[in-house]
């Protein structure tokens, strides 16, 4: 047996280190320690998502939206990964299903995601992002 982390194991870490990221890239005092070539890197050529509210991203307007929104956020921005579940896996492709939660501006949200992962020698974790579907479980509070 060889001593690589399994699929699933590789697609947590990098599940909780790319929202590590989005803390460091978002909140504005972290945010000169962020490196948005990292981000790049793991969103898969042809990555697409399904936002909470219905929406149909492709990779191309992720990379934007994400760019945009450097250090937009006060320190009190956190997110927490929970309950992260594998799901569907063959070879070298994986759905992974996880709780984020949100704290923003003192306002609290949560979301079921479920993601695709596929294997990828050249990123951090050796997985990149494919697909990512996101259903409110708890909206932001108004």
């Amino acid at each position: 047996m060889s001593g690589k982390p399994s699929l699933f194991s590789r697609a947590s870490a990098e599940i909780v280190d790319l929202h590590r990221f989005f803390v460091d890239w978002f909140v504005e005092a972290r945010a000169d320690m962020a490196d948005f070539s990292r981000f790049e890197r793991v969103m898969g050529e042809g990555f697409g998502m399904i936002a909470p509210n219905g929406q149909i991203l492709d990779r191309g307007e992720v990379l934007d939206h994400v760019r945009q929104s450097r250090a937009t956020c006060d320190d009190d921005f956190a997110i927490s990964i929970e309950d992260i579940r594998p799901g569907w896996q063959a070879d070298d492709t994986i759905v992974v299903c996880y709780i984020e939660a949100q704290l923003r501006g003192g306002k609290h949200s949560r979301r079921r995601s479920s993601a695709v992962f596929t294997t990828s020698s050249s990123t951090p974790n050796g997985v990149e992002w494919r697909h990512l579907h996101e259903t409110w479980l708890q909206m932001p509070e108004s």
